[in-house]
């Protein structure tokens, strides 16, 4: 079975796009690890698939599988890419669109610049929501938010438990860099906490403004950006008291714009996405 596919990324954080509309998709969770291979496949932290849309008034359907062949519910990142690559490949000529995702319906935006902006939706903060346990835990106040005590190799992690469509758990750290993001990023995705497993968000402060984030993916491990990371560390630290709205996120991917006004207002994300090469794969 050979596959056409667009090879692309946001901000670093790189996707294998398929277009399922034109072409027939039924992959086992085996195929799509192989396609996210690096050395024996294409390479990626995710897959995106175009689908036709099954919900009414609405323009596409968007299903992402992590790098491990799991699926899963949201890709801010992936979002931008999936507005270029309908956009691209003329499949609609929509500046705004409606598209069904397993959290829900997201409207992402193509701006005059090329950037994208996507509506994440207002932020999940219920722990039985997120899914987190909370069951025998004491937590503490920081502002607004509700910071939950992990234990991590004998340490305890003071985190933020929310959910932009999937599970964040997010903590401050005084250097980005420093930080031992992949050692005890797995660790936190696993913790038995939570269910659903969750993607652990290193943030760095720089001013009001501006942050530095590094994010351990559920599924995919460290990866360059992670767009509802982005959006969940912004929403943890303006409830911290700690940033103001909008605020830049520097990934080692390149940067993203978060904008919130908190509540139960809808999460902005603004960034770039980009097409590397499109290719045919024999699976």
């Amino acid at each position: 079975m050979k596959i056409k596919f667009t090879k692309m990324h946001g901000a670093g954080n790189d996707f294998v796009v398929i277009d399922a509309i034109n072409q027939a998709i039924e992959f086992t969770p085996a195929q799509w690890q192989y396609l996210a291979d690096r050395r024996f496949g294409v390479g990626a932290d995710q897959m995106l698939v175009v689908e036709k849309p099954q919900a009414a008034g609405v323009d596409f359907r968007y299903r992402i599988y992590n790098a491990d062949g799991g699926e899963v519910e949201q890709c801010g990142n992936g979002a931008r890419a999936f507005v270029k690559f309908v956009t691209d490949k003329k499949l609609t000529d929509k500046h705004v669109i409606k598209v069904e995702t397993m959290s829900g319906i997201i409207e992402p935006r193509l701006e005059a610049n090329g950037q994208i902006t996507v509506d994440m939706g207002p932020p999940v903060l219920r722990p039985e929501d997120v899914p987190f346990d909370t069951t025998d835990l004491l937590c503490k106040a920081d502002g607004e938010e509700t910071l939950w005590p992990l234990d991590i190799k004998g340490e305890t992690y003071w985190v933020a438990a929310l959910s932009m469509g999937n599970p964040h758990a997010v903590q401050v750290v005084t250097d980005v860099e420093t930080a031992p993001v992949r050692e005890d990023g797995v660790l936190i995705e696993h913790h038995p906490r939570f269910p659903k497993r969750v993607n652990a968000g290193f943030m760095q402060i720089i001013d009001v403004h501006q942050i530095k984030l590094r994010v351990f993916e559920r599924g995919a491990g460290e990866t360059l950006a992670c767009g509802t990371g982005a959006c969940a560390a912004v929403v943890s630290g303006i409830r911290r008291g700690l940033l103001a709205s909008p605020v830049k996120v520097q990934t080692r991917g390149g940067e993203l714009s978060i904008a919130w006004a908190g509540g139960t207002s809808s999460v902005m994300l603004t960034g770039p996405a980009v097409t590397v090469f499109e290719g045919e794969i024999e699976l």
